[in-house]
């Protein structure tokens, strides 16, 4: 099927097409128009809330079984479509008897707290299927009406995080009910069509993701030559030496009086294991309290909070106006190859045994101290292998930081064409067959 872009003019597309308004504004005449409840699927339970929460408490967890979605598994970012770990789980028997379960291509919205919240599951997850926590909703899609794909994208997208947000009926915490989720609207161009959109947004989002991915090998490649050359290959005649011999974490702070307008805000959510997800934009003077460290290039982010949860990335030639939580410990290293620090920092064995050691590390919120972080001991290398680790590294995230750019690139490029495409103001031309003319 060949496609093409082509831009709806307000008169017409080659000023044979029209418009019909709808409460989401302006769409292609030849589209229908309608809300959550009627592309839902027919069968029972199609659309469900969660148990009640007393019914999948804390008390219900087991090590294996049928994995949960919480919150944690779900995002604002239109890219990550479900996160298929950190899971907690049930048995196969409280499965059964909580009934509420999700599956491939059904799509789940947080009901309570991150409101907003979408994501779909799609095949090749980890698991066959799910139950839903007590804060979440979730809906079958009936697929000769709509492609589960394309309402993600729909519900998913800024718009519709912007109009879930308006319909918060909560005092104290922000809630969505069914009643909400079932009159959310929705736009439903012919299947062709909806094909066609989807397709254009997922091969935007398969290229973002494989870029992801090749970055992620990437740090992988590095960490392997760390591990052969600093572990495997160690000398016990190395000199035991601290992380704070070689780095401080006394970073300066940002303030209201400073003279910078706005900032780019970001918080320990939304980086994870070396991946930033975005910024937050404020105003200097409505910027949240956590909203005062000063970063620079190269230097390092832990989170101190929740070690375990591997918040954590290098910086590279961030803006002057990014600001970042004061939930992290940043590292600034003076003395040695900011990458052989954040390699040590961040391997699994580390991250484990830095959670062993955060204050409370059995309770809900263990946390670090950076003082934690600056005695940890380690067997210094001698110079020449730390520089010539130092080459390889920079020319590792030199690639990194170009796949980077590109992943920024198509995010703009697929944020700018999504509310196009859905509002029909620029069109996926079909081959006639097709398109069923």
């Amino acid at each position: 099927m060949k496609e093409r872009l082509m831009r709806w003019y307000s008169g017409g597309w080659f000023g044979m097409c029209e418009w019909k308004e709808t409460d989401i504004g302006n769409i292609p005449s030849n589209w229908d128009y309608g809300y959550l409840l009627d592309i839902a699927s027919k069968e029972k339970k199609a659309i469900i809330s969660g148990p009640f929460g007393s019914n999948i408490s804390r008390k219900y967890f087991v090590d294996k079984g049928v994995p949960v979605i919480r919150g944690n598994n779900l995002s604002l970012n239109i890219g990550q479509r479900f996160i298929d770990n950190n899971f907690v789980y049930v048995t196969e028997d409280k499965a059964e008897d909580l009934n509420a379960w999700a599956t491939v291509d059904d799509l789940v919205f947080t009901a309570a707290g991150t409101i907003g919240q979408v994501g779909i599951i799609a095949h090749g997850q980890k698991y066959r299927t799910y139950i839903i926590s007590n804060k979440q909703l979730r809906i079958t899609v009936d697929p000769s009406k709509m492609l589960p794909i394309f309402a993600y994208y729909w519900f998913a997208s800024s718009f519709m995080q912007n109009w879930i947000a308006s319909c918060d009926t909560g005092s104290t915490i922000p809630l969505i009910n069914l009643t909400v989720l079932k009159s959310l609207p929705v736009p439903v161009p012919p299947l062709p069509e909806q094909r066609a959109i989807a397709s254009v947004l997922s091969s935007l989002d398969d290229k973002i993701d494989l870029l992801h991915r090749q970055n992620k090998t990437l740090e992988a490649m590095a960490e392997t030559l760390f591990r052969q050359w600093f572990v495997e290959e160690a000398d016990e005649g190395w000199d035991s030496v601290r992380v704070g011999d070689f780095v401080h974490t006394n970073v300066a702070s940002i303030n209201k009086d400073n003279a910078l307008k706005t900032i780019r805000y970001l918080d320990t959510g939304s980086l994870m294991e070396g991946k930033i997800d975005g910024y937050q934009t404020f105003d200097i003077a409505d910027a949240p309290s956590r909203a005062c460290r000063i970063v620079k290039h190269d230097d390092v982010l832990i989170s101190t909070v929740r070690p375990n949860q591997k918040h954590y990335g290098i910086l590279k030639n961030p803006a002057e106006d990014v600001i970042v939580s004061t939930g992290f410990c940043v590292i600034t290293c003076d003395k040695i190859d900011p990458h052989f620090i954040y390699i040590l920092l961040t391997t699994d064995e580390m991250t484990e045994y830095l959670h062993s050691i955060a204050e409370g590390s059995t309770s809900t919120y263990p946390s670090l101290k950076p003082s934690d972080i600056e005695g940890l001991e380690f067997q210094l290398p001698p110079q020449e292998k730390l520089d010539a680790f130092s080459e390889y590294a920079y020319n590792i995230w030199r690639k990194i930081e170009y796949n980077h750019t590109q992943i920024i690139t198509l995010e703009k490029l697929r944020d700018t064409l999504l509310p196009k495409l859905m509002s029909g103001e620029v069109r996926v031309q079909l081959e006639q067959q097709e398109a069923g003319i």
